[in-house]
This record gives structure tokens, sequence and C-alpha cells, in this order.
């Protein structure tokens, strides 16, 4: 919800009519990397406070498989757009714009300093540049779509996805149920790709100053991590988070269930996957997704390349920024 009833067109309004932009930082990269410990010092630093940009930290109740900064971390520096909506919510990159915008908009006018922090590409991107418009859809289409679902399996969707937007299909998971269905609506709805779409709009909107620092490290390194994280989500209690959100009623077809390690638990629970092949695809899966990342970050050249170490040289780099 926009800050003080403020809608978004107020909001584009205020921020473009502002003689000088907002400044913020962003602290980006792939899962596992330590964006959260990097953040909260450097945040804690200049006394400001964290805008996520993590499109699975915003449900509620799912906190182990998200990697989701603790009640100890949240402590230390106020986190926001962290447990904003329920599993079962529909929630899209051109939401997170506007209410992390409003965010930010509300932190400047307190004089606090916004730290947007994440590994989520689009966020980040709809948050500095916009999106197309979200609103495209057709009720008829999305009805027929879901019939269509029930009867042959979204796999069998996301073959027909392939032949009209293939871009889009590659990136997809074939069970992203909710991703599938929506880039078919907004294909046979408009005649154009939702990848299309995306590039027509050019991102051109920039209401924001901002210092880009992405946190990279050798690639055995990360990927070593990301397993140990992995590790310690199993030990943490990860499978019986996943019992829990079943118990609630969060079914598996959900959006935020199809994603991964959540999906994979829900195919070791229903006996498709051993433990160990569990653990396995899990580790493998987000390794995938931490490559994609880095391709992702690796796309914008005003992006600052920094270690996780390296939080004195960050430090550094946001005070030549703020000044």
């Amino acid at each position: 919800m926009p800050i003080s009833g403020m809608t978004s067109f107020s909001l584009v309004k205020l921020m473009n009519s502002a003689t000088v932009k907002p400044k913020i930082i962003i602290i980006c990269g792939p899962t596992g990397i330590g964006k959260t410990a990097a953040a909260i010092d450097v945040a804690q630093h200049f006394n400001g406070q964290i805008v996520g940009a993590d499109s699975m930290q915003i449900y509620k109740y799912m906190d182990i498989g998200t990697a989701k900064p603790t009640a100890e971390e949240q402590a230390r520096v106020v986190h926001h757009m962290v447990d904003i909506v329920e599993p079962d919510e529909g929630f899209d990159a051109a939401q997170y714009a506007e209410r992390a915008r409003a965010k930010i908009i509300e932190l400047g006018e307190k004089q606090i300093r916004p730290f947007v922090v994440g590994g989520t590409g689009l966020y980040i991107k709809a948050l500095l540049y916009g999106l197309f418009d979200a609103q495209v859809s057709d009720p008829k289409v999305r009805q027929r779509l879901k019939k269509e679902t029930d009867a042959h399996g979204i796999e069998f969707l996301h073959e027909r996805l392939s032949g009209l937007d293939p871009e889009t299909a590659k990136r997809l998971h074939p069970n992203d149920t909710y991703r599938i269905l929506r880039a078919l609506e907004v294909v046979e709805s408009t005649g154009q790709a939702i990848s299309t779409h995306h590039q027509k709009h050019g991102f051109l909107e920039q209401p924001f100053q901002s210092l880009r620092i992405g946190l990279c490290l050798d690639r055995d390194v990360l990927y070593e991590r990301i397993n140990q994280r992995v590790d310690a989500m199993m030990s943490a209690g990860f499978l019986d988070e996943v019992k829990g959100l079943l118990a609630k009623g969060y079914g598996a077809d959900l959006k935020s269930m199809q994603s991964i390690g959540y999906r994979h638990m829900v195919d070791c629970l229903e006996d498709r996957l051993s433990w160990e092949e569990c653990v396995r695809t899990i580790k493998r899966d987000h390794r995938r997704y931490a490559k994609r990342q880095l391709t992702w970050f690796g796309a914008d050249s005003e992006i600052i390349w920094k270690t996780p170490g390296q939080v004195e040289e960050i430090k550094l780099l946001v005070e030549k920024f703020i000044t």
C-alpha cells in the first residue's frame, strides 16, 4: 500500500519534480554470497535501513528456505519489504517497485539512508527504471488457461509457451505455474511476448541516483558456500517449515511453493524424491540460480564489484557517494 494514501501517479510526480533525485545504495549479488551480513555492517555504519529486494523473502512463514534475515539481524538494522504478503497472495515486480519506492521516499523524509539489498535482479531493475504496464490481462484467456492446466498439466502449457515466447519459456521452470500462465496470458491477449513488452518499454524511468555494489567470489568458493548454506537449512528444520506451510493450507501449486527448495521438499514429502536426492538437487538448483544471477548483474556496467570481505572499501564508496 503506498504511504499516506499516496497513489503511484503522485509518487512518480513527486520524484520527477524533485530538483535532486534521492540517493540510494544497492548491494546485490548471487544467492549465498553474504549480502545480508555485509549490508547490515555497512547500513549500521551509516545509520541506514535496509529495503529488501528478494522475491521470496517477501513471504510470511517462509524463513529458513529463503535465508531470511534472522530476528537478531533485523534488530541490528531495520529491514523493510520482508514478510509483507501471505504465501498465497499474488505479488510481482511492478508491485514491488511501487511499494519499495514509497518506502524509500518515506525513509528519505525521515533523513534515513536507504540500502536496497537483494538478489532479485528484476525487482532492482523495476525499482530503478520501472516496468511496462503490468495491468495487461484478459480474464477469459486466464480462465481458459487455468482449465487447460487442470486438463493437461502445466508442462503442456510450458511447451506451448516455448513456441510462442521461447525466451521467457527458457528462463522459467516447467513447474512454475504462476509465471507460465502469466506469460501465456500476455502473449495470447496482446499478440506479443512478455519479453517483447519489456524490451519495448526500455526501462527508462530513473527516479533515483544509485550506487550499485555487486558482491562476487571465486565461483568454486561461492558454490561451496551455497552447499554449506543448504546443509544449514536442513539442520535448521527446513522440512518442518514446509510441512507447516502445507498444514496451513498453502498448496504445492502456489507460486511461492514452486520456488527452489520448497518444491523439492514437497517432492520429498510426497515420495517423488529421496532425502539424499532432494538435498542434492536443491544444492544444484541454487548453484544454477546463482549462475543466472551473476549473468544478470554482470550485464550492468554500473555495478562496482567487491568481495563480501571488502566491507571497509564498500563503506568508503558509500561515503564518497553520499557526500
